[in-house]
């Protein structure tokens, strides 16, 4: 299998993207109009602080940190101490499901999924943070305990590359209970309070359930929804003739016709637009990545380094 990084995915390609990641965080500062700045996309919470010590009050102490009933017990002011935490466990989720397999531009979705989702986890570790993550397609889901370390980052990219490569027009789609909907479970089941959850989807098949397990996630997490969607979803060609492929099921359809063009179009670009905004009425922040172009410059844009980079 020719694992061109458009199509399919390679492991060595994933475990490359450490370089491009190390200049990208989820917690560097944003700019207003970032995505991860204002009231519906609050900046992430970051490392927890645990309690150390009460001690005697040192010029220059923060007087946020006074304790008053100690202070007020000693008659002398005591201040309590803190230690940041050394690091916090993070969720990569990726999807790859046949959903995913399609692109009319450049990339796959799976292809930029797969990026995206190597990037985040190289991003977590340069941050000295634990990674682990889920890897789903139609019928199976694979879980990676999160750990700081170089060899559980290469065991969540092998997981991704396998399922990417098994992608296939031929596969079958899903039967039964939503797979999507399966795998926030799961995080609700590994992930109690403080971890950094990024879900790397085109959201297919999303609905209220969907939303109100997004929101229990992100009630003691921090969430970031990464939907991947294709171009063709906006921009409907005029002229000539789509082949649409499902499985050995293929239609050709007149696009150039308008009782054809008009109904296909609205309903992808409805569908796109319905899913973004169930998204954000989980008030988990939402980034978009399109499938024409390569995904580390798009999330730099979306995290607000580029300068004057809006989605």
């Amino acid at each position: 299998m020719n694992a061109d990084g458009l199509v399919y995915v390679s492991l060595a390609q994933l475990m490359a993207l450490e370089f491009k990641a190390r200049d990208l965080s989820f917690l560097a500062r944003q700019p207003r109009g970032s995505i991860l700045a204002g009231n519906h996309a609050s900046r992430l919470r970051g490392r927890g602080l645990n309690f150390d010590e009460l001690r005697r009050y040192q010029p220059g102490d923060d007087l946020r940190h006074l304790d008053w009933r100690a202070s007020l017990r000693t008659g002398k002011p005591v201040v309590r101490t803190f230690t940041e935490e050394r690091d916090r466990p993070a969720l990569i989720v990726v999807d790859q499901r046949m959903s995913m397999f399609f692109g009319s531009q450049r990339s796959f979705k799976s292809a930029v999924a797969a990026e995206l989702g190597a990037l985040a986890a190289w991003m977590v570790f340069n941050a000295g943070d634990r990674v682990g993550g889920l890897v789903f397609n139609d019928q199976r889901i694979d879980r990676i305990a999160p750990l700081r370390s170089r060899k559980r980052i290469e065991a969540l990219c092998s997981r991704i590359a396998q399922q990417n490569q098994a992608l296939n027009a031929a596969n079958p789609d899903a039967e039964g209970e939503e797979q999507l909907d399966k795998v926030l479970q799961q995080c609700l089941a590994l992930a109690g309070h403080d971890h950094l959850i990024c879900i790397v989807s085109d959201f297919a098949g999303a609905g209220e359930r969907t939303l109100q397990l997004m929101r229990q996630l992100a009630t003691h997490n921090d969430v970031i929804a990464m939907q991947v969607y294709d171009p063709l979803a906006l921009n409907l060609p005029k002229n000539g003739r789509l082949l649409i492929t499902q499985g050995e099921l293929q239609v050709e359809l007149a696009v150039e016709r308008r009782q054809v063009n008009q109904p296909l179009g609205d309903f992808l670009s409805g569908r796109l637009k319905d899913v973004a905004t169930l998204l954000r009425r989980s008030r988990v922040p939402l980034m978009m990545f399109s499938t024409a172009t390569e995904a580390q410059q798009q999330l730099r844009a979306e995290l607000g380094k580029l300068a004057g980079a809006r989605r």
